[in-house]
């Protein structure tokens, strides 16, 4: 019997659905937002959005793929905070290094935190939610160690490490064109290669993934390693970005990304997501953070209403995940008939 894997192309017409929908619900507001105040309309202030938004829907990409495997990492603000310090104190202490190096060892020591914590879910098969709320608490106080609750501001920071971010390119920052090539990249993974049909199949089912011989602890490893190694990439752009590296960095901003996923119809069950969707929530969210202090709405308001969206799309993923149909379908071409998963007699 061939490999087989499940495929997010199937079984998901309520997602296909939302997707349109949740788009014409960002246009409808960033124009009633544009009515009440008509220069949130304006190229400079859809150019800061875009800036705004670069951050979340790149953690939101990995975060989907986390999902997609039935898991969760919390752990990407604090592994944001622990890689952004890290790279302001080596760009401190080592003014001469070339800013690409530090963005290379942004990645990396984003991307062990996250193999540590694939390793301890993948191969020793700990609940990804205990793990990763451990590892947030680690990761958070490591950086107040290395920092000794010092700041580090832009003074001193060099002035390339501090540029890089919000340089231009073809008249959009370089956070624009980094968030576009992350989704591109993501869009390919989870839609064109067998590690991203391997995943949907984990997630979709366990026991028959197992079965039909798709290894979960080498997945799961290298899933939370993507997941980390974004997470250490933000870490730079946004210490880099607002010139300043503390202990408190993305307090909380994990809920932030989790919640652009699940609005986007990443369901927390497994299995159901992709790209577009992840991305539409994290501009969602984006959208609302950047319009409500426009038309002069209360921060509590704001948060409450975030809230309500994010229990709104709770129950339309809880309401799709109820109706869906698995089918699995060939890893290898789309040429071989489709063999329904059984389980071990």
């Amino acid at each position: 019997m061939p490999l087989t894997s499940l495929t997010p192309s199937h079984g998901q017409a309520l997602w296909r659905r939302r997707e349109p929908l949740l788009a014409a619900l960002t246009v409808a507001l960033v124009l009633l937002v544009g009515l009440r105040a008509p220069s949130f309309l304006s190229w400079q202030s859809m150019d800061n959005l875009l800036t705004d938004s670069a951050v979340v829907i790149m953690l939101a990409l990995t975060q989907m793929l986390v999902i997609l495997t039935r898991g969760i990492d919390l752990s990407v603000a604090s592994n944001l905070a622990l890689s952004g310090m890290m790279s302001a104190l080596l760009a401190m202490n080592f003014p001469q290094l070339p800013v690409g190096l530090i963005i290379v060892s942004a990645v990396c020591i984003g991307l062990a935190l996250g193999l540590l914590n694939g390793w301890l879910i993948g191969y020793l098969a700990l609940p990804p939610i205990v793990v990763t709320l451990g590892s947030m608490s680690v990761f958070r106080g490591l950086v107040f160690v290395l920092s000794g609750g010092a700041w580090v501001s832009s003074r001193n920071m060099p002035a390339d490490f501090i540029a890089f971010p919000l340089e231009r390119l073809g008249g959009l920052t370089h956070l624009a064109w980094l968030a576009a090539a992350a989704i591109v990249a993501l869009w390919f993974l989870a839609r064109h290669t067998r590690f991203g049909r391997d995943l949907y199949a984990i997630g979709n089912d366990p026991v028959a993934a197992a079965y039909v011989g798709i290894g979960a602890p080498r997945l799961l490893l290298w899933t939370y390693g993507l997941s980390g190694a974004m997470a250490g990439l933000c870490g730079y752009l946004w210490v880099a970005r607002y010139a300043v590296a503390y202990t408190e960095i993305a307090y909380g901003f994990e809920l932030t990304v989790i919640a652009a996923c699940v609005i986007g119809g990443i369901s927390i069950a497994g299995g159901v997501g992709n790209v577009s969707g992840a991305v539409l929530g994290a501009l969602f969210l984006s959208v609302i953070n950047n319009a409500l202090p426009i038309v002069r709405i209360s921060p509590f308001w704001q948060s409450a209403l975030t809230g309500l969206v994010i229990l709104s799309a709770v129950v339309i993923n809880a309401r799709g995940d109820q109706g869906r149909r698995k089918q699995i379908l060939p890893l290898h071409g789309s040429g071989l008939p489709a063999s329904p998963a059984r389980k071990p007699a």
